[in-house]
């Protein structure tokens, strides 16, 4: 594959993920986009009024806002390990392709 057709296919793919991210923002009007713990929560308390949890978080974040940052930087922190690992395993592959050569 040469070079200007993998370019484009990447554009294409980049498009691609920020449709999907953006459609149901557009075409999905005045719903309400909360998180499944939320979700869990309320279906478990529909279900069984009277449940009180097991145990009690270790920190409890002070604000939702100080909650979104925390969730926000483990998930930025798994991609960017992610990213890494698949970065390191492609150019080992890479590096032994072009030895062999």
């Amino acid at each position: 594959m040469n070079q200007s057709k993998q370019g484009l296919g990447n554009w294409l793919l980049v498009l691609a993920v920020i449709t999907l991210a953006v459609a149901p923002l557009i075409f999905v009007r005045g719903a309400e986009f909360t998180g499944a713990d939320g979700q869990a929560q309320d279906a478990i308390g529909e279900i069984k009024p009277g449940y009180e949890p097991w145990f009690k978080p270790l920190i409890e974040p002070s604000s939702k806002e100080v909650e979104s940052l925390l969730f926000s930087s483990q998930a930025a922190l798994g991609a960017g390990v992610i990213g890494y690992a698949i970065g390191l395993y492609k150019g080992r592959s890479q590096q032994q392709k072009n030895s062999k050569e």
